[in-house]
């Protein structure tokens, strides 16, 4: 039963948050009103949670003796011995093969992206993860995938209105930059000089070096999506009222920077996000607008992100 507990654990289930940029798809699309693809959209949604999970569980073995010495990490069950390496190995393991399995039978497009994804943490695992900035863009980048792996996947289902903006894909991938340099930054504040003994690519780091690559990063975000709310192909595509969703973005990544400087968060983005009520509040405006604004003033064309 211990060892149920400890899997199960492993699992990381309050991440899963991350994976709700599988639902940018339809929301953009205005699709979030429609039972048949909502309810295929939250399927794709948990395929994407038990494939991470099988990640996580492939990390924490590759990590578990550098996991030792971390004030956190040192208690996850695989560092910690309470889940045994092969009780984890076979998980893993089995929840990707399943997940795969599932999926190219019955969205083979989207299962192509799962399949990137994976084939993408296998080579940061492998030690990418050890290369300095590129450890960072990995991460975003499986955030941008997160995004498109929804929008294969109404395409797969029938949905073939729906697709894929170049602006909203590089605001995904700065904004993911962003909260990447973060929970560097947070790592190497927490660490100190033992920052190195978990991760390599942490000594590459510094304070000011990350605090100067989220500044850029930060601008990078909300430049790219008010570009996006106000662009013709949005206008036309989407909503042309999109850009009044620009102020719950902004506050958003201000928050997020608020409570990185002055309260020393910054090290758990998914934990943030459900325990900061301003920040998830905000949150759920923001998906409120763009509904609204997708819904009650549409572009004058077909919809798509």
């Amino acid at each position: 039963m211990n060892t149920v507990s400890a899997f199960l654990q492993s699992l990381r289930v309050r991440s899963w948050t991350k994976n709700l940029f599988v639902f940018a798809g339809i929301l953009f699309a205005d699709h979030w009103t429609n039972p048949r693809a909502l309810g295929i959209t939250a399927l794709g949604a948990v395929g994407f949670s038990l494939l991470s999970s099988s990640v996580y569980l492939m990390n924490d073995v590759a990590d578990r003796e550098r996991d030792r010495n971390h004030p956190e990490k040192s208690t996850r069950p695989v560092a910690s011995g309470r889940l045994p390496v092969s009780c984890a190995i076979s998980g893993a393991s089995f929840l990707a093969l399943a997940v795969l399995s599932v999926s190219w039978f019955a969205a083979p497009r989207f299962a192509l992206v799962l399949s990137v994804y994976l084939a993408m943490q296998i080579a940061y695992s492998a030690g990418l993860k050890n290369a300095v900035i590129l450890d960072v863009l990995l991460i975003a980048l499986g955030f941008v995938l997160r995004a498109i792996a929804g929008v294969t996947l109404a395409m797969d289902t029938g949905y073939h209105d729906v697709s894929i903006s170049h602006w909203l894909i590089l605001c995904t991938f700065f904004l993911a930059m962003f909260l990447g340099f973060a929970k560097r930054r947070s790592e190497v504040i927490a660490l100190g000089p033992q920052a190195s003994g978990h991760r390599r690519s942490l000594e590459e780091y510094s304070v000011r070096l990350l605090d100067e690559m989220m500044g850029i990063a930060t601008a990078a975000s909300i430049i790219g999506y008010s570009i996006y709310s106000i662009s013709d192909r949005t206008m036309a595509l989407v909503s042309t009222r999109l850009w009044l969703t620009i102020p719950f973005v902004t506050y958003g990544v201000f928050r997020y920077l608020y409570l990185i400087h002055v309260k020393g968060h910054g090290g758990s983005p998914d934990r943030l996000l459900l325990s900061d009520k301003p920040l998830l509040v905000n949150i759920l405006l923001w998906v409120i607008s763009v509904a609204l604004a997708v819904n009650l003033c549409p572009g004058t064309g077909t919809t798509g992100i």
